[in-house]
Protein backbone atom coordinates (compact mmCIF):
# COMPACT_ATOMS: atom_id res chain seq x y z
CA UNK A 1 0.00 0.00 0.00
CA UNK A 2 2.75 2.41 1.02
CA UNK A 3 4.64 1.56 -2.44
CA UNK A 4 1.05 3.21 -4.30
CA UNK A 5 1.26 6.17 -2.25
CA UNK A 6 4.89 6.58 -3.36
CA UNK A 7 3.70 6.47 -6.92
CA UNK A 8 0.94 8.92 -6.32
CA UNK A 9 3.59 11.34 -5.43
CA UNK A 10 6.05 11.46 -7.84
CA UNK A 11 6.32 14.75 -9.51
CA UNK A 12 3.61 15.55 -12.64
CA UNK A 13 5.67 15.23 -15.88
CA UNK A 14 5.82 18.80 -17.15
CA UNK A 15 7.77 20.72 -19.95
CA UNK A 16 7.95 23.74 -17.33
CA UNK A 17 9.50 21.80 -13.94
CA UNK A 18 12.64 23.63 -15.15
CA UNK A 19 11.14 26.92 -14.07
CA UNK A 20 11.72 26.17 -10.69
CA UNK A 21 15.37 26.37 -11.15
CA UNK A 22 14.65 30.07 -12.30
CA UNK A 23 12.23 31.21 -9.93
CA UNK A 24 12.60 29.50 -6.98
CA UNK A 25 16.20 30.34 -5.06
CA UNK A 26 18.75 27.83 -3.92
CA UNK A 27 18.60 29.59 -0.79
CA UNK A 28 14.96 29.35 -0.25
CA UNK A 29 13.66 28.08 2.76
CA UNK A 30 11.08 26.10 1.37
CA UNK A 31 13.83 24.68 -1.22
CA UNK A 32 16.34 24.55 1.79
CA UNK A 33 13.73 21.83 3.84
CA UNK A 34 12.63 19.99 0.53
CA UNK A 35 16.41 18.79 0.58
CA UNK A 36 17.00 18.81 4.00
CA UNK A 37 13.75 16.09 4.80
CA UNK A 38 12.41 12.89 2.93
CA UNK A 39 8.85 13.94 3.42
CA UNK A 40 8.29 10.10 2.72
CA UNK A 41 8.10 9.27 6.23
CA UNK A 42 4.64 10.94 6.24
CA UNK A 43 3.03 8.08 4.04
CA UNK A 44 4.25 5.14 6.44
CA UNK A 45 2.43 7.14 9.68
CA UNK A 46 -0.46 7.27 8.14
CA UNK A 47 -0.87 4.27 4.85
CA UNK A 48 -3.21 2.65 6.92
CA UNK A 49 -5.78 5.31 6.65
CA UNK A 50 -5.99 5.19 2.90
CA UNK A 51 -7.74 2.69 0.49
CA UNK A 52 -6.09 2.53 -2.73
CA UNK A 53 -8.70 0.25 -4.41
CA UNK A 54 -11.41 1.95 -4.27
CA UNK A 55 -12.39 5.48 -6.44
CA UNK A 56 -10.12 7.88 -7.46
CA UNK A 57 -6.33 8.28 -6.06
CA UNK A 58 -5.96 10.79 -2.76
CA UNK A 59 -4.09 13.64 -2.64
CA UNK A 60 -0.62 12.42 -1.62
CA UNK A 61 -0.82 12.45 2.17
CA UNK A 62 2.74 14.14 2.03
CA UNK A 63 1.51 16.92 -0.03
CA UNK A 64 -1.43 17.49 2.73
CA UNK A 65 1.02 17.70 5.51
CA UNK A 66 2.84 20.06 3.50
CA UNK A 67 0.33 22.57 3.30
CA UNK A 68 -0.35 22.14 7.19
CA UNK A 69 3.74 23.43 7.92
CA UNK A 70 2.96 26.55 4.99
CA UNK A 71 0.27 27.00 7.37
CA UNK A 72 2.25 27.42 10.27
CA UNK A 73 5.60 28.85 8.98
CA UNK A 74 3.48 31.32 7.65
CA UNK A 75 0.30 32.07 9.57
CA UNK A 76 -2.21 31.62 7.23
CA UNK A 77 -6.22 30.46 7.24
CA UNK A 78 -6.55 27.55 5.34
CA UNK A 79 -7.86 29.74 2.43
CA UNK A 80 -4.98 31.72 2.22
CA UNK A 81 -2.56 28.64 2.18
CA UNK A 82 -4.71 27.35 -0.71
CA UNK A 83 -5.04 30.72 -2.37
CA UNK A 84 -1.44 31.48 -2.13
CA UNK A 85 -0.01 27.99 -3.45
CA UNK A 86 -1.95 29.03 -6.91
CA UNK A 87 0.57 31.63 -7.61
CA UNK A 88 3.95 31.17 -5.12
CA UNK A 89 5.94 29.56 -7.02
CA UNK A 90 8.13 28.81 -3.96
CA UNK A 91 4.67 26.79 -2.81
CA UNK A 92 4.26 25.10 -5.43
CA UNK A 93 7.85 23.80 -5.21
CA UNK A 94 7.60 22.62 -1.94
CA UNK A 95 4.20 21.17 -2.61
CA UNK A 96 5.22 18.93 -5.13
CA UNK A 97 2.72 20.39 -7.95
CA UNK A 98 4.09 21.16 -11.16
CA UNK A 99 3.51 25.19 -12.61
CA UNK A 100 0.50 24.62 -14.25
CA UNK A 101 -1.19 22.38 -12.03
CA UNK A 102 -4.33 23.36 -10.11
CA UNK A 103 -4.40 23.03 -6.21
CA UNK A 104 -6.82 21.41 -3.87
CA UNK A 105 -9.74 22.60 -2.36
CA UNK A 106 -9.38 24.08 1.22
CA UNK A 107 -12.26 21.97 2.50
CA UNK A 108 -9.50 18.54 1.56
CA UNK A 109 -7.46 20.15 4.40
CA UNK A 110 -10.13 20.44 7.04
CA UNK A 111 -10.77 17.08 5.90
CA UNK A 112 -7.04 15.78 6.60
CA UNK A 113 -6.76 17.35 10.03
CA UNK A 114 -9.76 15.64 10.70
CA UNK A 115 -9.77 12.44 9.57
CA UNK A 116 -6.64 11.41 8.10
CA UNK A 117 -4.85 12.16 11.23
CA UNK A 118 -7.28 11.01 13.99
CA UNK A 119 -4.66 8.09 15.25
CA UNK A 120 -1.06 9.79 14.39
CA UNK A 121 1.11 10.43 17.18
CA UNK A 122 2.30 13.57 15.35
CA UNK A 123 4.10 15.35 18.08
CA UNK A 124 6.01 12.71 19.24
CA UNK A 125 6.71 11.29 15.79
CA UNK A 126 7.74 15.04 13.93
CA UNK A 127 9.65 15.74 16.65
CA UNK A 128 11.84 12.74 17.05
CA UNK A 129 11.99 13.29 13.30
CA UNK A 130 13.55 16.34 13.22
CA UNK A 131 16.18 15.21 16.32
CA UNK A 132 17.13 12.96 14.02
CA UNK A 133 17.95 14.98 10.99
CA UNK A 134 19.69 17.28 13.39
CA UNK A 135 21.87 14.70 14.58
CA UNK A 136 22.48 13.30 11.14
CA UNK A 137 23.99 16.97 10.37
CA UNK A 138 25.93 17.28 13.61
CA UNK A 139 24.92 20.27 14.78
CA UNK A 140 23.13 18.26 18.27
CA UNK A 141 26.60 18.40 20.67
CA UNK A 142 25.57 19.48 23.74
CA UNK A 143 24.24 17.23 26.61
CA UNK A 144 22.03 19.79 28.26
CA UNK A 145 18.01 20.53 27.74
CA UNK A 146 16.47 23.47 28.76
CA UNK A 147 12.61 23.11 30.18
CA UNK A 148 9.69 24.83 30.06
CA UNK A 149 6.10 25.48 29.29
CA UNK A 150 4.05 28.11 27.59
CA UNK A 151 0.41 29.07 27.14
CA UNK A 152 -1.94 28.94 24.45
CA UNK A 153 -5.26 30.46 24.78
CA UNK A 154 -8.05 28.81 23.91
CA UNK A 155 -9.51 29.91 19.89
CA UNK A 156 -12.76 30.38 21.92
CA UNK A 157 -10.69 32.51 24.94
CA UNK A 158 -14.06 31.57 26.71
CA UNK A 159 -16.08 33.56 24.83
CA UNK A 160 -19.90 33.15 24.09
CA UNK A 161 -20.70 32.14 20.12
CA UNK A 162 -22.17 35.64 19.74
CA UNK A 163 -19.45 37.55 21.20
CA UNK A 164 -17.09 35.54 18.99
CA UNK A 165 -18.81 36.05 15.57
CA UNK A 166 -19.13 39.85 16.78
CA UNK A 167 -15.03 39.93 16.74
CA UNK A 168 -14.63 38.62 13.63
CA UNK A 169 -16.75 40.11 11.89
CA UNK A 170 -16.41 43.62 13.64
CA UNK A 171 -12.71 42.85 12.36
CA UNK A 172 -13.46 42.64 8.97
CA UNK A 173 -15.56 45.69 8.82
CA UNK A 174 -12.72 47.90 10.32
CA UNK A 175 -10.73 46.34 7.94
CA UNK A 176 -12.94 47.49 4.86
CA UNK A 177 -13.69 50.82 6.77
CA UNK A 178 -9.96 52.28 6.25
CA UNK A 179 -10.21 52.00 2.30
CA UNK A 180 -13.92 52.94 2.08
CA UNK A 181 -16.23 53.56 5.60
CA UNK A 182 -19.00 54.84 2.62
CA UNK A 183 -19.99 51.39 2.16
CA UNK A 184 -21.38 51.18 5.90
CA UNK A 185 -24.83 52.00 4.63
CA UNK A 186 -24.93 48.68 1.80
CA UNK A 187 -24.30 46.28 4.63
CA UNK A 188 -27.12 44.43 6.59
CA UNK A 189 -28.24 45.44 9.96
CA UNK A 190 -26.98 44.23 13.29
CA UNK A 191 -28.88 42.00 15.02
CA UNK A 192 -30.21 43.35 18.14
CA UNK A 193 -31.04 39.45 20.02
CA UNK A 194 -28.88 37.85 22.11
CA UNK A 195 -28.84 34.68 20.12
CA UNK A 196 -26.31 33.12 18.15
CA UNK A 197 -28.24 31.94 15.64
CA UNK A 198 -29.23 35.47 14.61
CA UNK A 199 -25.40 36.80 14.22
CA UNK A 200 -24.65 33.44 12.06
CA UNK A 201 -27.23 34.58 10.04
CA UNK A 202 -25.82 38.64 9.63
CA UNK A 203 -22.45 37.58 9.32
CA UNK A 204 -23.49 34.95 6.27
CA UNK A 205 -24.83 37.87 4.98
CA UNK A 206 -21.96 40.25 5.61
CA UNK A 207 -19.93 37.83 3.46
CA UNK A 208 -22.41 37.22 0.42
CA UNK A 209 -22.60 41.54 0.76
CA UNK A 210 -18.62 42.11 0.19
CA UNK A 211 -18.32 39.24 -2.00
CA UNK A 212 -20.38 41.30 -4.55
CA UNK A 213 -17.59 44.16 -4.12
CA UNK A 214 -14.38 42.47 -5.80
CA UNK A 215 -12.45 45.69 -5.63
CA UNK A 216 -13.05 45.67 -2.04
CA UNK A 217 -11.96 40.92 -1.74
CA UNK A 218 -9.00 42.24 -3.52
CA UNK A 219 -7.33 44.36 -0.78
CA UNK A 220 -5.14 41.99 1.00
CA UNK A 221 -5.99 42.61 4.76
CA UNK A 222 -9.90 42.49 3.92
CA UNK A 223 -9.14 39.05 1.68
CA UNK A 224 -7.44 37.99 5.03
CA UNK A 225 -10.40 38.74 7.26
CA UNK A 226 -13.19 37.61 5.01
CA UNK A 227 -11.50 33.99 5.21
CA UNK A 228 -10.97 33.81 8.39
CA UNK A 229 -14.78 35.29 9.39
CA UNK A 230 -15.89 32.62 6.26
CA UNK A 231 -13.93 29.78 8.24
CA UNK A 232 -15.17 30.94 11.22
CA UNK A 233 -18.91 30.39 10.03
CA UNK A 234 -17.81 26.79 8.86
CA UNK A 235 -16.69 25.27 11.68
CA UNK A 236 -19.61 26.91 13.54
CA UNK A 237 -21.53 24.99 11.21
CA UNK A 238 -19.47 21.83 12.24
CA UNK A 239 -19.55 21.81 16.20
CA UNK A 240 -22.83 23.95 16.55
CA UNK A 241 -21.30 25.43 19.07
CA UNK A 242 -18.31 27.79 18.51
CA UNK A 243 -17.84 29.06 21.90
CA UNK A 244 -17.37 25.53 23.14
CA UNK A 245 -13.32 23.62 23.84
CA UNK A 246 -14.03 20.66 26.11
CA UNK A 247 -10.64 20.60 26.42
CA UNK A 248 -9.29 23.76 27.60
CA UNK A 249 -9.34 24.68 31.25
CA UNK A 250 -7.92 27.83 33.29
CA UNK A 251 -4.72 28.59 34.38
CA UNK A 252 -2.17 31.51 35.99
CA UNK A 253 0.76 33.47 34.58
CA UNK A 254 0.85 35.13 37.92
CA UNK A 255 -1.26 35.59 40.90
CA UNK A 256 -3.88 37.89 39.15
CA UNK A 257 -3.24 36.89 35.64
CA UNK A 258 -4.98 34.07 34.39
CA UNK A 259 -5.66 32.43 30.87
CA UNK A 260 -8.13 30.34 29.20
CA UNK A 261 -6.51 26.88 27.20
CA UNK A 262 -3.31 24.91 26.97
CA UNK A 263 -0.06 24.59 27.97
CA UNK A 264 3.01 23.18 25.90
CA UNK A 265 5.61 21.48 27.89
CA UNK A 266 9.14 22.02 26.19
CA UNK A 267 12.53 20.55 26.30
CA UNK A 268 14.78 22.30 24.38
CA UNK A 269 18.64 21.79 23.58
CA UNK A 270 21.70 23.46 24.10
CA UNK A 271 21.44 24.34 20.24
CA UNK A 272 18.01 25.49 20.56
CA UNK A 273 16.61 22.82 18.95
CA UNK A 274 13.06 21.01 20.70
CA UNK A 275 13.72 17.58 21.56
CA UNK A 276 10.12 16.93 23.28
CA UNK A 277 7.09 18.59 24.23
CA UNK A 278 4.16 17.72 26.01
CA UNK A 279 0.73 19.37 25.39
CA UNK A 280 -1.75 19.28 27.84
CA UNK A 281 -4.65 21.63 29.57
CA UNK A 282 -3.69 24.73 30.89
CA UNK A 283 -4.65 24.09 34.34
CA UNK A 284 -1.66 21.64 34.98
CA UNK A 285 1.60 22.59 36.56
CA UNK A 286 4.96 22.40 34.84
CA UNK A 287 7.35 20.19 37.24
CA UNK A 288 5.32 16.91 37.06
CA UNK A 289 6.52 16.43 33.37
CA UNK A 290 10.29 17.06 33.52
CA UNK A 291 10.56 12.98 34.23
CA UNK A 292 8.40 12.67 30.76
CA UNK A 293 10.56 15.10 29.03
CA UNK A 294 13.36 13.81 29.70
CA UNK A 295 12.68 10.51 29.14
CA UNK A 296 11.00 11.93 25.51
CA UNK A 297 14.46 13.72 24.49
CA UNK A 298 16.24 10.27 25.68
CA UNK A 299 14.32 8.51 23.15
CA UNK A 300 14.62 11.42 20.44
CA UNK A 301 18.56 10.41 20.69
CA UNK A 302 19.72 12.87 23.50
CA UNK A 303 22.21 12.29 26.20
CA UNK A 304 21.41 14.22 28.86
CA UNK A 305 24.16 15.17 31.83
CA UNK A 306 22.15 18.36 32.72
CA UNK A 307 18.73 19.75 33.01
CA UNK A 308 18.10 23.70 33.45
CA UNK A 309 14.34 24.59 34.24
CA UNK A 310 12.92 27.36 36.49
CA UNK A 311 11.69 27.11 40.42
CA UNK A 312 8.55 25.02 39.28
CA UNK A 313 10.72 21.73 38.03
CA UNK A 314 13.18 21.76 41.86
CA UNK A 315 10.37 19.67 43.87
CA UNK A 316 11.51 16.76 46.19
CA UNK A 317 10.41 14.31 43.37
CA UNK A 318 12.05 15.86 40.67
CA UNK A 319 15.19 16.48 42.69
CA UNK A 320 14.90 12.80 43.60
CA UNK A 321 14.66 11.88 39.91
CA UNK A 322 17.36 13.75 38.87
CA UNK A 323 19.83 12.52 41.68
CA UNK A 324 23.11 10.69 39.67
CA UNK A 325 21.38 10.69 36.47
CA UNK A 326 22.18 14.70 35.77
CA UNK A 327 22.75 17.86 37.20
CA UNK A 328 19.34 19.58 37.97
CA UNK A 329 19.60 23.68 37.80
CA UNK A 330 16.38 24.68 38.99
CA UNK A 331 16.47 27.10 41.75
CA UNK A 332 14.95 25.52 44.95
CA UNK A 333 11.15 27.59 46.34
CA UNK A 334 10.68 27.78 49.78
CA UNK A 335 7.28 26.50 49.57
CA UNK A 336 7.62 23.18 47.37
CA UNK A 337 11.16 22.16 48.08
CA UNK A 338 11.35 23.19 51.80
CA UNK A 339 7.73 22.32 52.33
CA UNK A 340 5.88 18.68 53.13
CA UNK A 341 2.40 18.51 52.08
CA UNK A 342 -0.40 16.42 54.10
CA UNK A 343 -1.63 13.25 52.58
CA UNK A 344 -3.92 14.95 50.22
CA UNK A 345 -1.55 15.18 47.36
CA UNK A 346 -4.53 16.33 44.55
CA UNK A 347 -3.60 20.22 45.22
CA UNK A 348 -1.06 21.45 43.07
CA UNK A 349 1.51 24.64 43.75
CA UNK A 350 1.37 27.19 40.77
CA UNK A 351 4.74 28.53 40.73
CA UNK A 352 3.23 31.31 38.40
CA UNK A 353 0.49 32.43 41.12
CA UNK A 354 2.51 31.55 43.91
CA UNK A 355 -0.57 29.49 45.27
CA UNK A 356 -2.41 26.08 45.40
CA UNK A 357 -4.64 24.95 42.57
CA UNK A 358 -7.69 22.49 44.33
CA UNK A 359 -8.60 19.56 42.36
CA UNK A 360 -11.11 21.04 40.48
CA UNK A 361 -9.05 23.42 38.75
CA UNK A 362 -9.48 26.86 40.94
CA UNK A 363 -6.76 28.94 42.36
CA UNK A 364 -6.37 29.97 46.22
CA UNK A 365 -7.80 33.53 46.88
CA UNK A 366 -5.06 34.24 49.64
CA UNK A 367 -2.53 32.69 51.89
CA UNK A 368 -0.45 33.35 55.22
CA UNK A 369 1.82 31.88 57.89
CA UNK A 370 0.71 29.91 60.67
CA UNK A 371 3.36 30.29 63.26
CA UNK A 372 3.22 27.19 65.88
CA UNK A 373 5.27 27.11 68.97
CA UNK A 374 5.62 23.49 69.13
CA UNK A 375 6.57 22.12 65.53
CA UNK A 376 7.46 24.53 62.39
CA UNK A 377 5.10 27.01 60.90
CA UNK A 378 2.40 26.04 58.41
CA UNK A 379 1.63 27.87 55.26
CA UNK A 380 -2.15 27.82 54.84
CA UNK A 381 -4.39 28.47 51.55
CA UNK A 382 -7.87 29.61 51.53
CA UNK A 383 -10.11 28.88 48.95
CA UNK A 384 -13.13 30.65 48.25
CA UNK A 385 -15.68 29.03 50.26
CA UNK A 386 -19.03 29.71 47.83
CA UNK A 387 -17.21 27.36 44.88
CA UNK A 388 -16.24 24.40 47.18
CA UNK A 389 -20.04 24.26 48.35
CA UNK A 390 -21.32 23.45 44.91
CA UNK A 391 -18.14 21.67 43.43
CA UNK A 392 -18.46 18.29 42.00
CA UNK A 393 -15.39 17.40 43.78
CA UNK A 394 -16.89 18.21 47.26
CA UNK A 395 -16.68 14.48 48.74
CA UNK A 396 -13.76 14.13 50.58
CA UNK A 397 -12.06 17.57 50.14
CA UNK A 398 -15.52 19.93 51.39
CA UNK A 399 -16.99 19.81 54.62
CA UNK A 400 -20.50 20.43 54.65
CA UNK A 401 -21.30 23.74 56.71
CA UNK A 402 -17.55 24.71 57.15
CA UNK A 403 -17.34 28.79 56.78
CA UNK A 404 -13.79 28.29 55.05
CA UNK A 405 -11.76 25.87 53.01
CA UNK A 406 -8.09 26.09 53.62
CA UNK A 407 -4.80 23.54 52.56
CA UNK A 408 -2.04 23.43 54.72
CA UNK A 409 1.73 23.28 54.29
CA UNK A 410 4.12 22.27 56.61
CA UNK A 411 7.31 24.27 55.96
CA UNK A 412 10.94 22.80 56.57
CA UNK A 413 13.72 24.90 56.29
CA UNK A 414 16.20 21.80 56.94
CA UNK A 415 15.33 20.22 53.89
CA UNK A 416 17.20 19.80 50.56
CA UNK A 417 20.16 21.62 51.94
CA UNK A 418 22.12 19.65 49.64
CA UNK A 419 20.79 21.18 46.57
CA UNK A 420 20.43 24.64 48.66
CA UNK A 421 24.37 24.73 48.89
CA UNK A 422 24.81 23.52 45.02
CA UNK A 423 22.61 26.26 43.74
CA UNK A 424 24.89 29.30 45.54
CA UNK A 425 27.98 27.71 43.00
CA UNK A 426 29.83 29.59 40.42
CA UNK A 427 28.91 26.31 38.11
CA UNK A 428 25.15 26.59 38.76
CA UNK A 429 24.65 30.49 38.49
CA UNK A 430 26.55 29.37 35.10
CA UNK A 431 24.44 26.82 33.78
CA UNK A 432 21.33 28.74 34.91
CA UNK A 433 21.76 31.94 32.65
CA UNK A 434 21.11 29.05 29.40
CA UNK A 435 17.34 29.47 30.65
CA UNK A 436 16.54 32.42 28.23
CA UNK A 437 17.04 30.41 25.28
CA UNK A 438 13.90 28.46 25.82
CA UNK A 439 12.27 31.75 26.74
CA UNK A 440 13.27 33.00 23.36
CA UNK A 441 12.17 30.36 21.37
CA UNK A 442 8.62 30.17 22.95
CA UNK A 443 8.51 33.93 21.70
CA UNK A 444 9.49 33.14 18.90
CA UNK A 445 6.74 30.10 18.23
CA UNK A 446 4.12 31.98 19.28
CA UNK A 447 4.38 35.47 17.48
CA UNK A 448 5.81 34.15 14.56
CA UNK A 449 3.97 30.88 13.91
CA UNK A 450 0.60 31.79 15.77
CA UNK A 451 1.29 29.51 18.55
CA UNK A 452 -0.69 31.87 21.05
CA UNK A 453 -3.67 30.90 20.00
CA UNK A 454 -5.30 27.98 19.68
CA UNK A 455 -6.71 26.98 15.80
CA UNK A 456 -9.38 24.43 16.44
CA UNK A 457 -10.93 22.83 19.17
CA UNK A 458 -9.88 20.15 21.76
CA UNK A 459 -7.01 18.98 22.79
CA UNK A 460 -6.33 16.69 19.97
CA UNK A 461 -6.27 20.12 17.73
CA UNK A 462 -3.78 21.57 19.66
CA UNK A 463 -1.37 18.31 19.35
CA UNK A 464 -1.65 18.38 16.09
CA UNK A 465 -0.78 22.26 15.90
CA UNK A 466 2.27 21.87 18.32
CA UNK A 467 3.13 18.96 16.44
CA UNK A 468 3.38 21.08 12.81
CA UNK A 469 4.47 24.03 14.81
CA UNK A 470 7.51 22.47 16.27
CA UNK A 471 8.94 20.32 13.45
CA UNK A 472 8.77 23.47 11.16
CA UNK A 473 10.55 25.58 14.15
CA UNK A 474 13.43 22.87 14.17
CA UNK A 475 13.80 22.34 10.59
CA UNK A 476 14.54 26.21 10.57
CA UNK A 477 17.13 25.77 13.40
CA UNK A 478 18.66 22.89 12.09
CA UNK A 479 19.21 24.90 8.45
CA UNK A 480 20.45 28.12 10.15
CA UNK A 481 22.71 25.56 12.26
CA UNK A 482 24.45 24.02 9.07
CA UNK A 483 24.47 27.59 7.50
CA UNK A 484 26.98 28.70 10.45
CA UNK A 485 28.42 25.63 10.17
CA UNK A 486 29.79 25.46 6.82
CA UNK A 487 30.58 29.50 7.58
CA UNK A 488 33.04 28.77 10.08
CA UNK A 489 34.69 26.02 8.22
CA UNK A 490 35.13 28.52 5.48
Amino acid sequence: MSELLVRQESFTLSSYTDLYDLIVPKDNILRRMNELVDFSFIIDELKDKYCLDNGRNAIPPTRMFKYLLLKIIFNLSDVDVVERSKYDMSFKYFLGYAPEDPVIHPSSLTKFRRERLQDSVLLDMLIDKSVEIAFEHGVIESKTIIVDSTHTASRYSAKTAKEFLQEKSKQLRKAIYKFDESIKDQFPKKPITNEAEDELSYCRTLVRTIEKKPELIEIPVVKERLNTLKEVIDDYDDWQSYSEDPDARTGYKSEDHSFHGYKTHLALSDERIITAAVVTSGDKGDGQYLKELVEKSKRAGMEIDTVIGDTAYSGAENLNYAKNKFRLISKLHPIITNGVRKEDTRFKFNKDAGLFVCPAGHLAMMKSVNKRQNGNDQMRYFFDVEICKTCPLRNGCYKEGAKTKSYCVTIKSTEHTEHAKYQKTDEFKRLAKKRYKIEAKNGEIKNRHGYNQAKSSGLFGMQIQGATTMFAVNLKRIIKLIDEKGANRG
